[in-house]
């Protein structure tokens, strides 16, 4: 590979190896960006170590790309950064860094390039490229990173077990490249991984987290979740997922795994969509089946209630995994509480009446819902899943049919609390609810079109039944909504 050819075709590579020829240091981009030249995949992370000070570095190429050139400098790790419209350039200088056994913050020296590529995760992470005008291009590989790309080999370049000491959270970057990349994690490396499990839990849940979404994001997310399972650190970092492992029979009737269950649904739900959440929907969409196991004579297991409790469960497990608490997080929780409704129409029949239930329910995350309901569609035998998508066609053409004549997507009656309690001079109270509620009931059903003059038809004549006396016409009510209107 010609990397001199390349780097003269990004021109920053050259602005950056003369600010360090001025500055008289060595300078090298390393890491991840080399490691992708070889992948040919695209990489805007451009990390440049130099022997000596990485921040005069970022100064002095920040002079030479122009006085708006602005520099981010992050004194207490050594390092800077340069905000830049084509890539993410970070500057530090080569160092050593040791760590004691029960911290995860290492104690920083400055130290020989040597120093700074012993420290690196992996092999095909401490290639580095020379950026220096007289010996621009050329490749420093010490631990043949070379090689085990060719052999799609997750590596470190010193024993395992002090690169894992070092840095405990490279035991799960380890099997996020091995996903991302679809490589193997060398022996003696995995081996390393299992017997040091414990040491992830000095681990900040941000970190853990963020390694955790980018194997979530992989094209097969599966296979990281196999090899956290593998290792044991599946177990210590998300327990409840764990706990869907195994098959338990009685009278020689069994129920399928369901932890392999969901990373079937995981990898499906890959082909429809790359959205994190969604993906995390389907991580939990079964989640609360052990809670809910039951086992009857005659219909054999059931996990009755598994989608209304899991559901329930969704803050919690964010909260612990520092995943946001907001629109996402209420998401996932009304994708998991959903999950079964559009694939037991598929099995039972559909009626009007309940695809306008699940549109109204899902609001806009009904193509969301759409999408899981398929992921969810496994079977060992795949005539059973066909005859299964078939009928699951026919439900979705339904429910788009229904959304586009009907607009049900975030429906809100028409009529509201506040015309109730003007109809009948009634305050706010249960029997107001009620009314609310039959008024909701009645369109969804489609017994009353979600019009004003219908609905408040269909108010009076249940108000009367419930002895209320209404007090205004139609016209009023229409004329007091007019003006609301025109208020707003």
């Amino acid at each position: 590979m010609d990397f001199n050819k390349h780097l003269l075709a990004h021109p920053i590579f050259k602005v950056i190896g003369e600010a360090a020829d001025d500055l008289n240091l060595e300078a090298y981009v390393i890491g991840g960006y080399v490691r992708d030249l070889f992948l040919k995949r695209p990489n805007k992370d451009i990390d440049v170590v130099c022997i000596g000070s990485g921040i005069d570095l970022a100064e002095r190429v920040a002079s030479k790309l122009g006085e708006n050139t602005r520099v981010n400098i992050f004194k207490n790790f050594g390092t800077a950064q340069i905000p830049h419209p084509e890539y993410d350039l970070e500057f530090v200088g080569a160092r050593k860094e040791s760590y004691r056994s029960d911290s995860r913050k290492p104690s920083v020296e400055d130290g020989t390039l040597q120093d700074d590529q012993n420290r690196r995760d992996f092999t095909i992470n401490a290639m580095g490229l020379c950026l220096n005008q007289k010996r621009f291009g050329e490749l420093l590989d010490p631990f043949d990173g070379q090689s085990d790309l060719g052999r799609r080999i997750i590596k470190t370049p010193l024993e395992p077990g002090i690169t894992f000491s070092d840095d405990p959270l490279r035991m799960m970057r380890a099997v996020r490249f091995a996903t991302q990349l679809n490589f193997d994690i060398d022996p003696v490396t995995f081996e390393a991984i299992a017997q040091m499990k414990d040491r992830i839990k000095i681990v900040s849940q941000e970190r853990i987290t963020d390694e955790l979404n980018k194997i979530i994001l992989a094209p097969t997310p599966s296979y990281g979740f196999k090899l956290l399972d593998q290792t044991g650190i599946l177990e210590i970092i998300f327990p409840e997922l764990t706990n869907l492992k195994g098959v338990e029979y009685i009278d020689n009737k069994g129920h399928k795994d369901n932890f392999y269950h969901t990373l079937q649904v995981l990898d499906n739900i890959t082909k429809f969509t790359d959205d994190l959440w969604v993906r995390w929907a389907a991580i939990l969409h079964d989640i609360a089946k052990p809670a809910t196991k039951r086992f009857h004579k005659k219909a054999g297991w059931t996990f009755h209630g598994h989608e209304e409790l899991g559901s329930r469960w969704v803050k919690g497990i964010f909260r612990k995994m520092k995943l946001p608490l907001d629109n996402k997080m209420r998401s996932v929780k009304n994708l998991v509480r959903l999950h079964l409704r559009p694939i037991a129409l598929a099995k039972e029949g559909v009626t009007d009446s309940a695809l306008r239930r699940v549109l109204v329910e899902a609001g806009d995350d009904i193509e969301n819902l759409l999408m899981l309901c398929r992921a969810d569609i496994t079977s060992k035998d795949p005539n059973r899943v066909r005859r299964y998508l078939k009928n699951f066609d026919k439900v979705e053409q339904l429910l788009i049919e229904l959304e586009q004549k009907d607009k049900l997507r975030n429906f809100q009656p028409v009529i509201t609390g506040e015309i109730i309690m003007a109809a009948f001079d009634l305050p706010p109270s249960k029997e107001v609810g009620i009314l609310k509620s039959a008024i909701r009931e009645a369109v969804i059903d489609g017994e009353v079109p979600n019009e004003l003059e219908a609905g408040f038809e269909f108010i009076k004549k249940e108000g009367v039944k419930m002895s209320f006396q209404l007090v205004r016409s139609f016209e009023e009510i229409e004329q007091m909504t007019q003006n609301k209107d025109t208020n707003e």
